[in-house]
């Protein structure tokens, strides 16, 4: 994409004007570090412009508190930008055992995708980030074919982007953003445990 310029320029009826502002389907998946922070560089642009922006964590701990959540909920509350709703999936879920049984927490994933079919079908936010979403597809807590269904037929106007490892096939194919992060180096390769102000 030299210069910002598309490749080609598709024979599908729409205006350039259509075309650039048609909503997208995004994933960020790969190894690396960073799927996460791209996606909420994302929800900082999308507050900017005030759409309205809601937040799915699928994995991480509810009980974390990740800076990017206190930066866009201030942000949220601050009424210069768009609204902000941060939503965790029950107790949430991490590599760390926690209490409650694989049902418990898939049971809370599903609940958490319901949701958000019940938002898309409201047009409530203007941009999804459905953090961590690979993984229940992955684990068969959710049916990955409902959800790339239910994400390519969306009602328009609404933005979404998935991020975590391994991301289905079928996700990546119906996708129209794929960027995967690959890792070159990272410090818990020499023993470093994750840092304030870098992971979290």
């Amino acid at each position: 994409m030299p210069q910002g310029k598309p490749v080609s320029v598709p024979d599908d009826g729409l205006t350039t004007r259509q075309r650039r502002t048609r909503p997208l389907l995004i994933v960020h998946t790969g190894p690396g570090k960073g799927k996460s922070t791209a996606a909420f560089g994302l929800a900082l642009r999308a507050w900017n412009q005030g759409w309205p922006i809601g937040v799915f964590q699928f994995v991480k701990s509810a009980k974390w508190r990740i800076g990017e959540e206190r930066a866009l909920r201030v942000l949220g509350e601050s009424g210069e930008g768009g609204t902000v709703s941060w939503h965790k999936m029950g107790e949430g879920w991490s590599w760390i055992q926690r209490p409650g049984t694989e049902e418990d927490h898939a049971a809370d994933a599903r609940e958490g995708w319901e949701q958000i079919k019940r938002d898309l079908a409201a047009r409530t936010f203007r941009l999804y980030v459905l953090d961590e979403f690979t993984y229940p597809m992955k684990w068969g807590w959710i049916d990955s074919d409902e959800v790339v269904a239910t994400l390519t037929s969306r009602p328009d106007g609404q933005h979404v982007v998935v991020t975590g490892r391994d991301a289905d096939p079928r996700l990546v194919a119906a996708a129209d953003l794929v960027t995967e992060m690959g890792k070159v180096k990272h410090p818990m390769d020499a023993g470093q445990k994750g840092q304030k102000g870098i992971e979290w």
